[in-house]
């Protein structure tokens, strides 16, 4: 059995796990795995390739699989494993293999329009393209922490509207009417500040900058309050980026961090499942 060790980044959020076979979980993989993602917000274990019923099984070790948003062809992609979510750019007798295709996904946070978004995220690479493609997150624990008081006072209690109709690389979602007023956007709303359940820390909690609305403020000053909010939250010093390789398996804590994702050739191939677990009305 080989030890297991944490390597964390270096950065402000983001560890790597070794030495856990995520096929094969015990007791003590899953203890190290959940510890190593209160800590470090985003974990990798590379190259362990999982089939389907390993990554829904790696998923039930974290809580309940959620079942995942509305895919652009309007069912499950895999059948056999609706709650799994495909995130590719392949194509077949034309109709998308997955969502999000080559393009960029812009910062945001998972599932954030639903009343209880999921609570962690986790995402394994069957195939990735040569280049491009890398994800990001950003810590909004410190985000929040490094916020001006004066910001904090006034943004304190107040709700925010996070929009359903389109998804992170900008499609509409199967079934939705495009929307062009904020103040009109379907979806949850959230406090600006939620506050973590396990470790008590407060995070900005955004979202997702499309279609955004801050309950009570005029749409003008909403919107030059979320760009100032988001600027904060994406700055440099705030992030860490994976470069994938085939087999890697991402797990992260959807309460506290953002993520975004670079585009990549088209004419490459990219094949990601995802699952993610049920979560919890943010207080």
């Amino acid at each position: 059995m080989q030890t297991q060790s944490i390597i964390p980044s270096g950065r402000a959020c983001g560890a790597e796990v070794r030495g856990v076979d995520l096929a094969a979980l015990d007791a003590a993989t899953v203890s190290t795995l959940q510890q190593a993602v209160l800590e470090h917000l985003v974990v990798v274990v590379r190259g362990r390739p999982l089939a389907d019923p390993q990554l829904l099984a790696l998923g039930r070790a974290f809580g309940e699989i959620e079942p995942p948003g509305m895919s652009v062809i309007g069912k499950p992609y895999i059948d056999a494993y609706p709650e799994i979510l495909v995130i590719s750019n392949l194509m077949s007798d034309g109709q998308p293999l997955g969502n999000l295709g080559a393009g960029e996904a812009v910062w945001h946070t998972d599932m954030s329009y639903r009343s209880r978004p999921c609570t962690i995220a986790i995402l394994h690479a069957l195939e990735v393209p040569p280049a491009g493609g890398n994800t990001y997150f950003a810590n909004q624990y410190l985000a929040y922490d490094t916020l001006p008081a004066a910001l904090k006072a006034r943004l304190d209690g107040r709700m925010l509207i996070h929009d359903e109709t389109y998804n992170s690389a900008g499609q509409l979602r199967k079934g939705f009417a495009a929307v062009t007023d904020p103040r009109e956007a379907p979806g949850a709303q959230h406090r600006v500040f939620r506050t973590h359940p396990q470790t008590g820390r407060k995070a900005l909690y955004l979202g997702r900058r499309r279609n955004a609305y801050i309950i009570g403020l005029s749409l003008t000053e909403s919107e030059q309050l979320l760009d100032q909010l988001w600027a904060h939250a994406s700055r440099p010093e705030l992030v860490w980026g994976h470069e994938w390789r085939t087999g890697d398996t991402l797990i992260w804590d959807n309460r506290c961090v953002i993520h975004r994702r670079d585009a990549f050739d088209p004419q490459a191939r990219r094949m990601m499942h995802r699952v993610q677990i049920r979560g919890e009305i943010p207080r």
